[in-house]
């Protein structure tokens, strides 16, 4: 999404961000130091139709975090089913 703003004469062009970084840190201790490793991986989604953003997100995490959040966080679209007891056998099922 690409919007451009005139402020007097001054021309403004704003581009909502699709890039997403994911940031990790990796220390080595030996006998004699300590090193630090940041590193950062970034990914541009601008190729990624919108409806699938989530998910590709949640593949990058599962690769370089070896973590995935299906429906936990607030901004997901990805609902969990309810879970129904064997008892519940009368409640509708989507």
């Amino acid at each position: 999404m690409t919007n451009e703003y005139n402020l007097n004469a001054d021309p403004i062009k704003i581009k909502s961000s699709t890039v997403i970084s994911l940031t990790d840190h990796v220390i080595l201790v030996t006998e004699k130091e300590t090193i630090d490793l940041l590193i950062d991986i970034k990914a541009d989604l601008e190729n990624v139709p919108v409806f699938y953003h989530e998910v590709m997100m949640n593949m990058l995490t599962s690769k370089y975090y070896g973590k995935v959040s299906f429906g936990n966080n607030p901004f997901s679209m990805c609902k969990p089913q309810p879970v129904h007891r064997w008892w519940q056998f009368w409640k509708y099922k989507k």
